[in-house]
């Protein structure tokens, strides 16, 4: 009698292990498919550099960033001028530095 018992639990056991292992894989799947896939799918357009329609499609995207901010009365915030502002000066005064007398 104590076999008959322990059959029925025994295929309870296999069916819950394979449940919470099939759900396992779903969740660990869809969570990386969320956080690193759309990485990996970005990571995989730099790479794809090497193909000339890819450099073209590159170079217009870059080239009417540039037309739309040309357009804009200003490039930049008050800080972030200021910021530049004092970096140039910075570099300009090492160059000023490093010239041979």
């Amino acid at each position: 009698m104590s076999r008959n018992k322990n059959k029925p639990s025994l295929k309870t056991f296999f069916i819950k292990l394979f449940a919470i292992t099939l759900a396992l894989i779903i969740v660990i799947n869809m969570s990386f498919n969320l956080i690193v896939g759309e990485r990996l799918e970005k990571i995989d357009k730099i790479i794809s550099l090497n193909d000339k329609e890819e450099r073209d499609q590159f170079k217009n995207k870059i080239r009417s960033e540039i037309t739309k901010g040309l357009e804009k009365d200003r490039l930049l915030d008050q800080k972030d001028a200021e910021l530049l502002y004092k970096f140039f000066i910075k570099v300009k005064n090492e160059i000023q530095q490093a010239k041979p007398n």
